[in-house]
């Protein structure tokens, strides 16, 4: 005779089983394909759409895209609104769910920000026709982190097929404050698709928290991408604007060897011109920077690395490269501080456990 019991614990397995079996779960541990024709298939498996993610899902989200709304900001005003700025003014303080802020081709002039009590924001333009979000405001003005044409405080952010632009001058070398940012990414669990960024010194303040890049073009001189951040950057163009001084990439500002940041970028590719472009310099000492599947043309500088004037800073970054490909990827002349990482030295940097994605991160969003 079968006890009561047994039957209860049969049932609610039977139960578990129905309900998980319509579950999919992302898998944060499985590495990034070395073969980019695999990488579209990878990210499909690992990034599943929202109605079949909801159980392993930050709490929070899950709530705020169940409730999803769009408004749209259109200059001939056929939408809600004109500006963008409009536009997320209309959003309250505390706001709880997905606003999909749809946005009409043109150049839209604004300085704008998305304060950290506006969490779940999404600016969306259609790809055939992307809207160009653009400013001028330089470090002298406004300091250079508040300098930025698009300023994110809130968690939760989305930007998909959208153009960020400063439009400042080009520093010379010798005039103060000219740096001029197009983005801060200072909210946590942010995530860009198919966008563009425009600038020169500073294009991108990668502040703090995690993020995440795919499919973006980041255009600059020196430090263009730079900050705290913990963000992982996948199949991106980091285009270098040389031929007049050396340019760097990358200035990761990691303060202690506790700090929980870094940048990882793979299977991105290195262009732009001339041949005297640094992946990265030693802005703090515990910097802490990867490349990995990446292709690099030979506008690198032959050594990749810089160590700021700090050759202190030699035994404490973490500069690693990772089967790169193209004339820039050649390691010899390589600076001696660059770690060439083996397969299990890698791996944390190439999986999306390390922005933990598999709470926050969705697929690109389609209206």
């Amino acid at each position: 005779m079968v006890s009561k019991t047994r039957i209860t614990i049969i049932n609610v397995a039977i139960i578990v089983i129905l309900f998980t079996a319509n579950v999919v779960l992302s898998d944060d541990t499985i590495p990034i394909p070395a073969d980019r024709a695999q990488l579209d298939k990878w990210f499909n498996t690992n990034v599943g759409p929202f109605e079949k993610r909801k159980a392993t899902l930050d709490h929070a989200l899950v709530t705020a895209e169940a409730h999803a709304e769009v408004i749209k900001v259109m200059q001939d005003g056929s939408g809600e609104f004109k500006t963008i700025t409009d536009a997320i003014n209309s959003i309250p303080s505390g706001n709880t769910k997905r606003v999909i802020i749809h946005i009409g081709a043109g150049n839209y002039h604004e300085k704008i920000k998305i304060e950290s009590t506006k969490p779940f924001v999404t600016l969306y333009g259609t790809p055939e026709s992307m809207p160009n979000i653009t400013y001028g405001g330089t470090a002298k003005q406004y300091g250079t982190i508040e300098s930025a044409t698009l300023i994110v405080e809130g968690d939760y952010f989305v930007a998909a097929n959208v153009i960020i632009s400063n439009s400042a001058p080009r520093p010379d070398g010798k005039t103060g404050g000219a740096q001029a940012v197009a983005l801060r990414a200072s909210g946590d669990k942010s995530t860009f698709y198919n966008c563009q960024f425009f600038g020169f010194q500073d294009t991108i303040c990668d502040d703090r928290h995690n993020h995440f890049f795919k499919d973006c073009l980041i255009q600059g001189t020196v430090d263009y991408i730079f900050g705290s951040g913990r963000s992982l950057y996948l199949k991106n163009e980091l285009r270098s604007l040389g031929a007049t001084g050396p340019t760097v990439i990358v200035a990761q500002a990691k303060h202690s060897e506790t700090d929980d940041t870094l940048y990882s970028f793979v299977h991105c590719d290195i262009t732009g011109t001339g041949h005297d472009t640094f992946l990265a310099r030693s802005w703090l000492g515990q910097s802490k920077v990867v490349f990995a599947y990446s292709t690099m043309t030979d506008v690198l500088n032959p050594k990749a690395w810089n160590n700021d004037l700090h050759p202190e800073y030699e035994k404490t970054v973490y500069f690693g490269e990772y089967k790169n490909t193209g004339p820039g990827a050649n390691t010899k002349g390589r600076a001696p501080f660059t770690k060439q990482l083996t397969e299990a030295e890698v791996k944390p940097f190439i999986t999306l456990g390390m922005i933990q994605a598999s709470k926050w991160l969705l697929p690109p969003p389609k209206i």
